[in-house]
């Protein structure tokens, strides 16, 4: 056979296709931080490049993707060159994989089948987010970097010291540190780890960003990565990023490194570096597979999103003896749970009322099994987002969605169009989908709103819902069915209407029998008499959450002294300002929400605070001065009600840990708080030791 025969029975095409397309992806992933397909597609797609040049070695050139790190760095950014490259890791897709991977470590181990070692590993959960590189000179942090092509990485060492649990200036204070670590400080240090948002905050920064009327951001991983290229530090302060420290080198003539990984990671905390909690020394490939099962659900009750595991030889000195590729170290692979990104279509668009009549678009999507359940519907959030996606109905799109993170539709697969489709451009109504008033933009906001705030029957519904919700006045036996059909049969329009329904009224609806009947008419009885903090935050009223609500009822206590405040006496209080003021001020000067007041008022909805709303009026006041910073998840009382048993004793709660911090109050799965707060020399305090510390706040005698 010819030589040119040969070359012709070649996969060429194929190769340089996904060549061309690895090489996109990961450009748009890593650079722009903006995903063209789902992890699992580039997975897919990556590993059938590696299977073809197993098969073919002679169409593996040394430029090829799987032999290169990441994407090369963006130009906007000074470039720093990393003393040792930063490599990406291999993936373990299954319990075969890692069974596959260890054996191949031991061959380049040379350890025989017949030997009886048994070699440990470090397990590390694998965090969603961003690698970068700190070098510490001296102690002092004076460079970091991204990982860009595993060679050399943007510089964002201003960036990267607006995230408060990356310490500026490592110090020997911990009676942690080992043997000679605790007088002598290493003359150079690099740390790697992951910089990430924390759920909470991502959460937090697109429900601002709606109620702003601005786009929101795809998905933690993505806004983590805008955030740290920021242009100006400031404005990366602003996401609230966080960090995990998973790695170390030690430069130092006199210092020797750790010979495990394990003790590595141990040296990391005694610096005060926040290093994930979850990790785990274990033998073998069946406790690895264990670790990995155990984490597969558990996972989604941490405050960060973590797509698998992160598996390491733990013997460092071995680890030079395993070697590397020019893509991955062969002592460490990435073992990756089911995706939580999938491909589905967009079988068609509604568009939802919600309370302050924005208009929500929401794709409903061809049925798709994603992290555990079945997604049927994403949220597209806004015009503009739509707008950006340019999506159509018969698309096929990317599907997210991590823990209680609402469904998204992170890109559209343009490319998957084809001319025959005729797919069109999806066209956002101009009039609200319920009641046909059109709609209205202010200002710069991308929102659309319904502006017939009381004629809209779905505002009056959404309203309605959120007046009898938990944190409002928490009406047990009325949900969203029973307040649709009450709307839909005129029987209310306004919530202080469910005061005057009778059980000839409710036994009126399907399905609602006498019992359950007199069931909801207690419930709505026992409402009353919530605390006046709760009946502020059932209003509805704009930027008013849980705990403006407490701010509100404990500074005015009254609800005729609350609607007859203006904006001068509102600002000053602490934890309020000028937007919340203002928003406060315009609701209660609206005739129907003085009507709804004295509606109530007459139902007999108490309308002011009590010694039981604010026990502090008789609860020793033993927090008086103290401020506690809440971390990890408690066992036997929810968060919000560890923070009202602070308040009502005279104590404030914070988000961060700070020198001006009394307790820090830790759980089960603490995050970086508890880091910090050791660091600080602050008092660390379990739920046990708290409860201890309620139990010294007697009761005053009338």
């Amino acid at each position: 056979m010819s030589e040119q025969t040969q070359l012709s029975k070649l996969p060429i095409a194929r190769v340089e296709e996904l060549t061309r397309l690895i090489e996109h992806y990961r450009f748009n992933y890593y650079v722009l931080s903006k995903p063209l397909v789902s992890d699992a597609e580039f997975d897919k797609i990556f590993r059938e490049l590696q299977a073809l040049e197993s098969e073919y070695p002679e169409l593996l050139l040394a430029n090829s993707p799987t032999q290169k790190v990441g994407a090369p760095p963006s130009s906007e950014f000074k470039q720093i060159k990393h003393r040792v490259p930063m490599l990406s890791l291999a993936n373990a897709m299954d319990k075969e994989d890692l069974i596959k991977w260890e054996e191949r470590l031991e061959r380049s181990l040379e350890i025989g089948e017949n030997n009886q070692q048994t070699l440990k590993y470090v397990c590390e959960l694998k965090i969603d987010g961003l690698s970068c590189a700190l070098t510490y000179k001296n102690g002092i942090l004076v460079s970091g970097a991204t990982r860009g092509n595993g060679d050399v990485g943007e510089d964002v060492t201003l960036n990267l010291k607006t995230i408060g649990s990356i310490p500026n200036e490592i110090k020997l204070s911990s009676d942690k540190l080992p043997g000679p670590f605790k007088t002598k400080m290493p003359e150079l240090l690099e740390v790697r780890g992951e910089v990430y948002m924390p759920i909470s905050s991502f959460t937090a920064l697109n429900e601002a960003l709606l109620e702003n009327g601005e786009s929101t951001l795809a998905n933690p991983r993505n806004a983590a990565s805008g955030g740290l290229r920021q242009k100006d530090p400031r404005n990366t302060a602003k996401r609230k990023l966080d960090y995990w420290a998973y790695f170390l080198y030690v430069t130092d003539p006199e210092l020797k490194q750790p010979d495990t990984h394990f003790e590595n990671l141990q040296l990391l905390e005694a610096y005060g570096f926040p290093v994930e909690p979850n990790r785990q020394l274990v033998e073998g490939a069946k406790e690895i597979a264990q670790f990995c099962e155990t984490w597969d659900s558990k996972r989604h009750l941490l405050n960060y999103q973590t797509d698998g595991v992160v598996i390491k030889m733990d013997d460092r000195k071995r680890w030079d003896s395993a070697g590397s590729t020019a893509h991955s170290p062969r002592w460490a692979v990435a073992f990756k749970y089911p995706p939580e990104e999938e491909e589905t279509v967009v079988e068609s668009v509604s568009f939802d009322v919600g309370r302050t009549g924005a208009i929500t678009p929401t794709a409903n999507l061809r049925p798709v099994q994603l992290a555990g359940t079945t997604v049927r519907r994403a949220t597209l959030h806004n015009a503009e987002q739509i707008k950006r996606l340019d999506l159509r109905i018969g698309d096929v799109v990317v599907v997210r969605k991590a823990g209680e993170v609402i469904p998204e539709i992170v890109t559209v697969l343009a490319d998957r169009r084809h001319a025959g489709d005729n797919l069109q451009p999806l066209v956002y109504p101009t009039v609200c989908p319920v009641c046909a008033t059109a709609l209205e933009r202010e200002g710069a906001e991308v929102v659309f709103r319904c502006p017939n705030i009381y004629g809209c029957t779905a505002q009056v519904a959404r309203r309605i819902e959120h007046f009898v919700s938990r944190d409002a006045m928490d009406v047990d036996g009325v949900g969203e069915v029973l307040i649709q059909q009450l709307v839909k049969q005129g029987l209310i329009t306004k919530p202080s209407d469910l005061y005057h329904l009778t059980e000839a009224d409710l036994t009126s609806i399907e399905r609602m029998g006498a019992k359950s009947a007199k069931k909801t008419l207690s419930g709505l009885e026992l409402s009353k008499s919530r605390p006046l903090a709760n009946l502020i935050y059932a209003l509805g009223i704009r930027h008013v959450g849980v705990n403006g609500a407490e701010l509100l009822a404990e500074h005015f206590r009254s609800m005729d002294k609350l609607v007859a405040a203006t904006v001068e006496e509102i600002t000053p209080i602490e934890g309020i300002g000028p937007v919340i003021a203002m928003s406060v001020v315009e609701f209660f000067a609206q005739p129907q929400a003085q009507q709804l007041i004295e509606e109530l008022r007459t139902a007999g909805v108490s309308l002011q605070s009590s010694d039981i709303d604010y026990p502090q009026v008789q609860v020793d006041q033993i927090f008086a001065d103290k401020t506690f910073v809440l971390t990890g998840t408690l066992d036997g009382m929810d968060r919000s009600d560890a923070e009202k048993s602070i308040k009502q004793r005279g104590g404030k709660v914070s988000g961060s840990v700070s020198k001006k911090t009394s307790y820090v109050l830790v759980g089960a799965s603490p995050g970086s708080k508890l880091t910090k707060a050791e660091e600080l020399g602050i008092t660390i305090i379990d739920e046990s030791q708290f409860r201890e510390l309620l139990n010294t706040a007697v009761r005053k005698e009338d």
